[in-house]
């Protein structure tokens, strides 16, 4: 029998850096809000590719208009990942999106500050905010966000994501807002290398100066990119199910992150959007387990990559390299 048998992935302890707030929804939560505010429930499942996804998402908004609401999604986001064994969360938000409820994209990431803080205190798991660009808005709104991202710096907003259709929206474009971030402190943390090929995660790391990639996994087919991700020690934040389910992969067997890890990249293993995808992160550490093959060496090497390759906090560092280790049975 495999040790990996023998090993309780739910005690790995983890970080989830690639997970979007509002689809961190937990089902029961999104259908008894719908009833409340008497809206239709947003269809979360059944569609095909990016563009159908994109149009669900927007979905989840409707029963977010009220603060409270808000409120409550963060609070049972951050206990359902304390549930999975994450110590670190890192939750993609938009303050943008809250306008109508907040007046301000400040006073909307000020909300958003002080739910993920008491959540976080309650549930034992240490929370930070990546402020995220919607790629497929004017570089003026993007300037905005990271502005208001850098003036929280240290103060719970980590770092500056950028998100939505890579097609057609080179990262290149959003240059301005992320040196504005970086001046900061806070890390670039860009997606690319989904729906776009290596050029997209070239973009990334060259022009957006990132410290980490969410998804990355096209960076397989350019062994020269592959090379240059290790050897800056740049992190990818995958996202399995998400590759199947956007078709950026057609089989998890086949997924290429066990090729990304033997090369030397750095990974972090993540759920994304997990209502509509349907895992968490415990979930997501299963399937790298059973169905793409990952040794407990190599989920113990993620879960670490998940938490030292971000800005959560030195004590906490240390904390879980040691937990980490003491897992697996041997050092990292």
């Amino acid at each position: 029998m495999a040790d990996s048998a023998l090993r309780d992935l739910a005690a790995l302890p983890k970080g989830h850096l690639h997970v979007h707030l509002e689809a961190a929804m937990r089902p029961a939560t999104l259908a008894e809000l719908a009833a409340e505010m008497s809206v239709e429930i947003p269809p979360v499942s059944g569609f095909s590719g990016f563009t159908a996804f994109a149009d669900m998402y927007q979905g989840l908004l409707a029963v977010l208009a009220h603060p409270q609401n808000l409120v409550r999604l963060i609070d049972e986001a951050v206990a359902d990942a304390a549930s999975d064994g994450a110590v670190y969360v890192e939750f993609g938000v938009s303050p943008q999106f809250y306008l109508a409820a907040f007046g301000t994209v400040e006073a909307a990431l000020d909300a958003h500050l002080d739910a993920v803080r008491i959540a976080g205190e309650r549930h034992g798991v240490e929370v930070g905010l990546m402020v995220t660009v919607d790629r497929t808005e004017p570089l003026a709104e993007a300037v905005a966000l990271a502005e208001a991202a850098a003036a929280r710096a240290g103060r719970g907003v980590v770092s500056l994501g950028l998100a939505n259709e890579e097609r057609g929206y080179p990262a290149a474009d959003f240059a301005p807002a992320f040196d504005i971030a970086r001046a900061a402190g806070l890390q670039s943390a860009p997606h690319a290398g989904e729906l776009v090929g290596p050029e997209s995660v070239w973009q990334a790391i060259d022009d957006l100066g990132a410290a980490r990639v969410l998804h990355g996994v096209r960076a397989i087919e350019d062994p020269t990119l592959v090379a240059e991700l290790a050897r800056r020690g740049i992190c990818l934040d995958t996202c399995p199910t998400s590759n199947l389910l956007l078709d950026v992969v057609d089989d998890l067997a086949r997924h290429p992150l066990p090729q990304l890890l033997d090369a030397g990249v750095r990974c972090s293993i993540n759920a994304d959007d997990p209502i509509l995808f349907g895992p968490g992160i415990l979930d997501e550490y299963v399937v790298a387990r059973e169905q793409i093959g990952l040794t407990d060496r190599q989920l113990a090497a993620c879960a670490w990559s998940s938490i030292e390759t971000t800005l959560a906090g030195d004590a906490l560092k240390a904390r879980a390299k040691a937990d980490i280790e003491a897992w697996l049975g041997e050092a990292l």
